[in-house]
């Protein structure tokens, strides 16, 4: 094998980022080397190099970066100190342990991007249940709490009514020993994400808003393009670009908002590819995933222009019945205009199994070939909203 000359790219974790990562590498002659938990984690299934480990071990941390020109990541949940003691020893991690330290602390984010005169929703830190009351006779009830750390999926945040509610809440917080944060519950209109794109060099890219359909706090639907006035996509691309530029980011960030009425406001923050660009596999001129291999590497961003009027991305959520979509492969690819992508994992109600993407000239053409499609692959015929 010849040498590629600087082109290999470490990943923390396995997962499907992980796995779409190393589609979008094969055509730029990429090699990937692959840190993952199990040999049967989806992307260990089908990439050739793999280091199983914990990424909180430093060894299996040195052995990757031995392996490998750049450290990416699949995931956060990596501790910033290890990766830092890497970047002292004069290995390349992006994105950096400073803007990874960031990813993982919502109350960090909140701080910090209000501090820089980003718009955020009102909130607060939480040591008590007295700044819970104080918070929430300022702001009105309901209030929402979420942990600083570790919340995905819906997981980690609550919504409470009352005063007594939030004793529970904060009890078990304290017993687990996680940081809360509290938020004021808004009257959400729409919630979206601006993929932004920064190499280290500083040339920087972001792809069109997409709208992100969320139910019980889990991303169902995506939608290209948003239902969002002109001005308010411009500023929420501008928004995306300056936090790039504040956090250093080299690679792709998933800048999350609400929608207020004509008010945008800053969610969350993460550094790497996200399920809201997994549209662009098909629905954009470079995917979010051949982007971030790109600016880890410092090489030349590509175009973001979407290929078609309108392109929807179901995700692929394991029924309640066990269905596998899997043993529904030939009926989801018998959908005309469906891109089925499957994640290779065990199927699971609630599991995110994969996603597929349809596009078209209208939101209404593309959304029907990527629902029945869905429908068909989750065993739901007449189930439109997938729900």
């Amino acid at each position: 094998m010849r040498d590629r000359g600087g082109r290999t790219v470490g990943i923390v974790g396995a997962g499907q980022l992980a796995r779409m990562m190393a589609q979008a590498a094969i055509p730029l002659d990429i090699r990937l080397v692959l840190l993952a938990a199990s040999a049967s984690d989806g992307a260990a299934r089908v990439v050739p190099d793999v280091i199983v480990g914990n990424p909180d071990d430093p060894d299996a941390l040195d052995e990757l970066a031995r392996r490998c020109d750049v450290i990416t990541f699949d995931h956060e949940l990596v501790d910033p100190r290890l990766l830092a003691d890497l970047e002292r020893q004069g290995h390349r991690v992006w994105p950096s342990s400073s803007t990874m330290s960031v990813a993982q602390d919502k109350r960090r984010q909140r701080t910090e991007l209000s501090a820089a005169g980003m718009p955020v929703p009102a909130f607060a830190a939480i040591e008590s249940l007295a700044d819970i009351e104080a918070f929430g006779a300022g702001t009105g009830w309901p209030v929402v709490l979420k942990a600083s750390r570790g919340g995905y999926d819906g997981r980690g945040v609550w919504i409470v009514q009352t005063a007594a509610a939030a004793r529970s809440v904060l009890d078990g917080a304290t017993a687990n020993g996680t940081v809360l944060l509290a938020e004021q519950c808004l009257p959400l209109d729409r919630e979206f994400a601006v993929i932004v794109a920064r190499r280290e060099g500083g040339e920087v890219v972001t792809y069109p808003v997409t709208e992100t359909v969320q139910r019980a706090g889990i991303c169902r639907e995506l939608r290209v393009p948003c239902a969002l006035a002109p001005n308010l996509a411009w500023e929420a691309e501008d928004i995306a670009i300056s936090i790039a530029g504040m956090y250093g980011l080299v690679g792709i960030m998933a800048v999350e908002f609400f929608l207020v009425g004509d008010r945008i406001l800053v969610n969350e923050l993460a550094p790497r590819p996200h399920n809201s660009g997994h549209w662009t596999i098909e629905g954009a001129a470079t995917s979010q995933f051949a982007q971030h291999l790109r600016a880890v590497l410092d090489l030349p961003l590509g175009a973001t222009a979407p290929t078609a009027p309108a392109i929807v991305t179901i995700n692929l959520l394991g029924p309640d019945s066990g269905a596998d979509p899997w043993d529904r492969l030939a009926a989801g690819l018998a959908t005309p205009g469906a891109h089925v992508h499957l994640y290779g994992k065990t199927a699971r109600p609630g599991r995110k199994l994969g996603h597929v993407t349809a596009v078209g000239e209208t939101l209404g053409a593309a959304r029907g070939a990527a629902t029945s499609a869905a429908a068909r692959l989750l065993d739901k015929p007449g189930n439109p909203t997938l729900s």
